[in-house]
């Protein structure tokens, strides 16, 4: 799904959170734009070492942000796996933006600027992800592919 005419397609309704930087809107799978969160089984460790499951709490970050909330989408494009690539906002708040500046995601510089900012104040103030070492959760697809 992309753009009609000069429009860009909208998707509203009800959030139903998938993973950290992905959710349902009815039938339609809908990958939040710019931003990149560790995937479900993916761990971190802390500064102390201790390994943690930084994939589960940032999918837990974004369903209590916008699970079974209204949310607005602004589709940008289509992925590979056909879900739509979206900025999507529920009760005003930039959904990305959210989870970017709270640590439970990085900004996907290769797609887009638009979160460097939120997520350098994450990283300085050590919120979620950044409280120690993580592979970048791309890094950790490639490791990790789908079967």
């Amino acid at each position: 799904m992309g753009c009609a005419g000069d429009r860009a397609a909208i998707l509203e309704g009800p959030v139903t959170v998938i993973d950290g930087d992905t959710i349902e809107i009815g039938e339609r799978r809908v990958r939040l734009f710019g931003i990149d969160a560790p995937e479900v089984a993916q761990m971190c460790r802390r500064r102390g070492g201790t390994r943690w499951p930084c994939g589960q709490y940032a999918t837990v970050a974004l369903d209590r942000l916008a699970g079974g909330k209204r949310a607005t989408c602004t589709v940008r494009n289509t992925d590979s796996y056909g879900r739509a690539i979206a900025v999507c906002t529920s009760e005003g708040r930039d959904l990305g933006r959210e989870q970017v500046r709270a640590g439970w995601a990085i900004a996907y510089r290769r797609y887009s600027r638009r979160y460097e900012q939120d997520e350098a104040a994450a990283r300085r103030a050590g919120k979620g992800i950044w409280q120690g070492d993580f592979e970048p959760p791309w890094r950790w697809r490639e490791r990790h592919p789908r079967r």
